[in-house]
């Protein structure tokens, strides 16, 4: 019994996993983040990205002593690039409600707002699909940066 428990517990210690290894290459390395420009949430002026979440990345970025590299475009292009492992992370303000859920891996909500309909939406960022200690680590974050706005 003791010899199954610990083979079955060493055969968890890899859960979760990244088959492409996103966390351990972004760490302290480059984080490749894709943006769409969505109100306040994300502002692209030229070189210059700014917003809630691109703040949040930032500091994402600066816990995993990661640089940012940027790409601009729309969702669906993000999205494609998302898929083929060209992005590590997409913001956009989008919410959970995002049409992109089969396509990607997606954050838990880690904050929300009401639009001027009076209609709650939850905020969430866009993973590769897969990349579960990634997800992980940065749903760990979000969490962490949540709790202490409070």
């Amino acid at each position: 019994m003791l010899t199954t428990s610990m083979l079955l517990l060493t055969g968890c210690a890899g859960i979760p996993a990244d088959p492409e290894g996103t966390l351990d290459r972004v760490s302290q390395g480059t984080l490749h983040v894709g943006v769409s420009p969505n109100g306040d949430f994300t502002v692209v002026a030229g070189d210059a990205v700014s917003g809630s979440e691109a703040e949040l990345v930032e500091s994402f970025a600066e816990s995993l002593n990661a640089e940012i590299e940027w790409t601009v475009g729309s969702e669906e292009a993000l999205v494609r690039a998302l898929e083929r492992h060209d992005l590590d992370l997409v913001i956009a303000g989008l919410t959970d409600a995002t049409p992109w859920l089969a396509q990607t891996g997606v954050t838990r909500s880690y904050d929300e707002f009401t639009d001027e309909d009076g209609t709650t939406h939850k905020l969430v960022m866009l993973v590769p699909m897969g990349e579960n200690a990634f997800l992980t680590r940065l749903e760990t974050f979000l969490t962490h940066e949540a709790a202490g706005a409070r």
